[in-house]
């Protein structure tokens, strides 16, 4: 039996610190349109996200719940935080970043993908610790901090 690694998605790639701050203004305005809708499959506990079906994790996928984000509130405030520090995609959907990267309290580096690019929302879920971007993504979001 061939056995499976993670493979992670290669195009995958942070906008450049200074391009990020070239486009700061832009970013703070998609801030307060972009919305989290959330995904059942990264679901175990579906707290007030509202999904349907009301939570359906799938194997291999990884789920919110490690992250103890429970909350639509919260998940939509790591984005807008992720838009605010400039930690967005070099890839573009139309005015959307295709992703944005945050970091929760608890160390967990989340990655965001755009589902409805007329809309401004995304589905997140944590990182995997083997992902070598969710190193970047906690470096600069330290960085960011300090």
């Amino acid at each position: 039996m061939k056995r499976r690694y993670a493979q992670f998605n290669p195009k995958r790639k942070l906008l450049s610190p200074a391009e990020a701050e070239v486009r700061m203004a832009e970013f703070q305005a998609l801030g307060c349109r972009a919305r989290y809708g959330g995904n059942p499959e990264h679901k175990k506990n579906p707290g007030d996200f509202g999904l349907v079906p009301p939570s359906d994790p799938r194997q291999g996928k990884s789920l919110c719940d490690v992250a103890r984000i429970f909350k639509r509130d919260e998940a939509d405030e790591l984005l807008r935080a992720g838009l605010r520090k400039g930690l967005v995609s070099d890839r573009m959907v139309g005015e959307w970043p295709k992703n944005i990267w945050a970091v929760t309290d608890h160390g967990f580096a989340m990655e965001a993908q755009l589902e409805n690019p007329c809309l401004g929302i995304y589905h997140g879920y944590p990182m995997p610790e083997t992902d070598p971007l969710a190193l970047e993504v906690i470096h600069r979001w330290g960085r960011l901090d300090g």
